[in-house]
């Protein structure tokens, strides 16, 4: 006899009901970033887009910003810790391989005994945590999810690295997720290019480090091939927005804003020309005074978009994250 599996009873969709984020006190200028390579605040402005960045301090620890950026965003929902379900965490700087800090966090907030895990996906960590979070709230295993990206990048940025060294900067942000009547999270795109995987890497992996001469080796930092991820992001990423629009089936002329992952400013405004998209989508920057986050820069720039009134809630955004693998992931949302 074969056995029948009740069903899940899930929400018929998903939303995002509030956004929070932290950005460490400290804002270090591409002045402070000379000290160490040779370069000047215009190449830095024109390569990149970034005037400051903010770095944490010892005690702003990524479970830290995490939980200021988790209280914004559950206090935003108008919910309370103790109404979370699950908690997904992207992230590449929390050092411990086990356990996940998503763990320590869900007890720190009182979210009770909910599943929590990081999620390894780079910058699309975050889009990638949002796909999660839809899926369990539509299939049932959970009603309110929150999704986290944090990084503490500047604890893997190489200072005198003229590559990248100007590049990162450190910060939470957050949503939630829960049920909705209509439509607010469209299907994501998402994949990985691992013939890529060597453009954007950790220059030595753990146990190599354990097993050499710390005299003798710098610590493990973040190094990519700067050119080769530049042309797969405009052009590829391009491609899979487009997609994702396709995919919730809108066009550009209708969205209200565009918050792609803050990798650099150039390649922002390359993917809004392939685009097409009209003068009254508003575009996310938030790289310019945030730096590169990593999986955190997509919520911070979502959260900037809407406090600075340059997004209202309710509007039409397309999001997309990118980044170390090579992975991928966009999505059309509802922004809360």
């Amino acid at each position: 006899m074969t056995a029948k599996i009740k069903p899940s009873k899930g929400a018929p969709y998903a939303r995002i009901l509030g956004v929070g984020g932290y950005r460490p006190t400290r804002v270090v200028p591409n002045e402070e970033i000379l000290k160490y390579i040779d370069s000047s605040d215009e190449w830095i402005r024109t390569r990149s887009g970034i005037t400051t960045r903010h770095w944490a301090s010892p005690q702003e620890t990524v479970a830290e910003m995490s939980i200021e950026a988790a209280g914004k965003a559950i206090a935003d929902a108008g919910l309370t810790a103790e109404d979370v379900d699950a908690v997904l965490v992207a992230t590449v700087t929390h050092f411990k391989q086990t356990p996940a800090i998503a763990t320590e966090i869900a007890h720190r907030l009182g979210a009770g005994k909910p599943p929590a895990f990081d999620i390894s996906a780079g910058c699309a960590g975050f889009t990638y945590g949002l796909t999660l979070a839809k899926g369990m709230v539509t299939e049932g295993s959970a009603k309110y999810v929150l999704v986290i990206g944090v990084e503490r990048l500047s604890d893997l940025t190489d200072k005198e690295d003229r590559a990248t060294a100007f590049l990162f900067g450190d910060g939470a942000g957050a949503v939630v997720v829960g049920p909705s009547d209509v439509p607010a999270i469209g299907p994501t795109v998402w994949g990985s290019e691992g013939d890529k995987a060597e453009t954007i890497k950790q220059t030595l992996p753990w146990d190599v480090y354990r097993a050499a001469n710390p005299e003798d080796i710098r610590f493990p930092a973040i190094t990519q091939e700067g050119q080769a991820v530049f042309r797969w992001a405009v052009y590829e990423m391009a491609k899979v927005a487009q997609e994702a629009l396709d995919a919730a089936g809108i066009t550009a002329d209708e969205l209200d804003a565009f918050i792609p992952h803050q990798a650099n400013m150039r390649i922002i405004d390359s993917m809004i020309k392939a685009l097409k998209l009209p003068e009254h989508v508003a575009v996310a920057r938030d790289i310019e005074t945030t730096g590169n986050t990593s999986s955190a820069s997509i919520p911070l720039a979502m959260e900037r978009l809407l406090a600075t009134g340059q997004a209202k809630s309710g509007d039409t955004a397309l999001v997309i994250g990118f980044g170390a693998g090579l992975v991928y992931a966009a999505a059309v949302v509802t922004l809360p």
